[in-house]
């Protein structure tokens, strides 16, 4: 019998374990992976950066997880000695309106008390020769990373701690009783007293699986990458991204040094055609009758008929892409754009056709379930694992409550 059940293996479910283990030191806990490894969706296909959190509403949740996340991905890093780099990012502008947007980002960034730079064209040559635009806000704090060495070490935590990570666990039931749950993956099962998922790309399913009556739905959307040559390599110093447009639901294409060198190019944000179909022309029946029986989904697209459209033609058109990339480095061609491996973002979808951009929990009297983690849910991945284990610990004490009555 474990205490704790943690079903996903990606940073967000390892997190959890090793803010668990911290919690309560000696419990009983195990890690169910579906993957023959950890971290091998979100966590292993997103740009690698460690974000600052200058977008974040002042106050937010997002803001203050991404200020602390931040700071403790870099000291996880350094104690696991783990390649990491602070590079700093610069937000572009590269039109008036998006000159007044910068001058809201920078007021943001005072009040979530985020370091940052206001240059104008000049200075913006001088730092970035290869980056043309009006000005630009420069965030020093924004560093690089691989999010998949991170999730490496913190399975190795884990089991340094006393629990115990199982992969190749694809979870197909889950049954609570009054006084455990068990959770079962074809003939083998566990029985926990708690159960925690964190479950990602497939947390609607697995809210579902534990009984949970949900209101919104996982939508797939692919987010592709290309990589610049090796001779482009040094064509930024520091990331570059655009200004974001508060009316559009996704950030935009922007150019993003890795942490072994290379330079890569995206994401866009297209609809996907399979939850975990990373390869492009991946159809899923199941996954598209999912969503395309979700009232929500419908409404989502009749809001956003128009930038939707233009994602999907630059997907098909890559020179349609590469000139969303030729606003801030005209030097590129499309003979820079090479293949990339693209990720997949677990979009969280009301019924009224509502994004949902913070963080969702859904649980019953044993299990808790994250059914949002938004970006930058890497980032955040520690202080969030913390804040999932506060809530565990009160549904702990809520269920030692109820057997004293």
């Amino acid at each position: 019998m474990y205490d704790f059940c943690v079903i996903g293996g990606g940073i967000v479910g390892l997190a959890t374990a090793v803010a668990l283990l911290d919690a309560f030191p000696g419990c009983q806990l195990t890690v169910l992976e579906k993957e023959d490894d950890v971290g091998l969706h979100q966590t292993g296909h997103n740009s690698g950066v460690i974000h600052a959190g200058i977008y974040y509403a002042p106050g937010s949740l997002k803001a203050r997880l991404c200020k602390q996340g931040a700071a403790a991905t870099k000291a996880f890093c350094t104690e696991h000695c783990i390649p990491f780099e602070t590079c700093g990012k610069l937000l572009v502008a590269t039109t008036p309106e998006e000159l007044r947007r910068m001058a809201d980002l920078e007021v943001r960034a005072g009040i979530n008390g985020i370091e940052c730079e206001r240059l104008d064209r000049a200075e913006l040559v001088a730092r970035e020769p290869n980056i043309t635009g009006l000005g630009a806000l420069f965030v020093p704090s924004t560093g690089i990373v691989d999010y998949r060495l991170v999730g490496a070490a913190l399975r190795r935590t884990v089991v340094d701690r006393g629990g115990a990570v199982e992969v190749g666990v694809k979870v197909d039931r889950v049954a609570e009783t009054g006084s455990q749950v068990e959770v079962r993956a074809g003939e083998r099962s566990w029985m926990a007293h708690q159960i925690v998922a964190c479950a990602g790309l497939q947390a609607d399913r697995m809210a579902r699986l534990a009984g949970i009556t949900t209101d919104f739905q996982i939508v797939p959307f692919r987010g592709e990458y290309y990589r610049l040559p090796h001779s482009k390599s040094d064509v930024v110093r520091s990331l570059i991204y655009p200004i974001p447009d508060p009316e559009l639901p996704f950030l935009g294409i922007h150019l993003t040094r890795m942490i072994d060198g290379s330079v890569t190019v995206g994401p866009n944000a297209v609809l996907g055609f399979a939850r975990e179909g990373y390869p492009k022309g991946s159809l899923s029946g199941r996954d598209i009758a999912t969503y395309a029986l979700f009232p929500g989904f419908w409404k989502v697209i009749r809001r956003n008929l128009r930038s939707g459209a233009a994602e999907m033609r630059n997907s098909v058109w890559r020179r349609g892409y590469l000139e969303e990339c030729r606003k801030y480095c005209p030097s590129l061609t499309v003979e820079d754009l090479l293949p990339h491996p693209a990720g997949i973002r677990a979009q969280a979808v009301r019924r009224d056709g509502t994004l949902e951009h913070d963080f969702l929990f859904a649980d019953t009297a044993r299990t808790l379930h994250v059914c949002n983690a938004p970006s930058p849910a890497a980032t955040s991945a520690l202080p969030i694992g913390q804040m999932i284990a506060e809530r565990a610990a009160t549904q702990r004490r809520s269920l030692r409550e109820q057997r004293a009555v």
